[in-house]
């Protein structure tokens, strides 16, 4: 089974929102809070639609009011899909 990864997220959050210059996702980004990040929870919704499209995962409004970090969406997504999987 194919496993989300930190790379699929930094693809999907530059598509669906953008990324701020002052910020590099390509360095340890993995337990940095995405506010710090720059993204709030608007371009985190639109970033779990482009994820959900994708990799046919379903992530509601309430699990993303917990995931603060990309480790946490990282994680969820991959629980869903081992999930989905069954």
């Amino acid at each position: 089974m194919a496993r989300f990864t930190v790379a699929d997220l930094v693809r999907a959050l530059r598509a669906a929102a953008g990324e701020d210059d002052a910020i590099d996702l390509d360095g340890d980004i993995l337990d940095l809070e995405f506010e710090e990040l720059g993204y709030d929870s608007l371009a985190l919704m639109e970033t779990a639609a482009a994820v959900e499209r994708e990799f046919g995962v379903e992530l509601s409004e309430d699990d993303m009011a917990d995931v603060l970090t990309p480790r946490a969406f990282v994680d969820l997504v991959n629980v869903r899909m081992a999930a989905a999987a069954r």
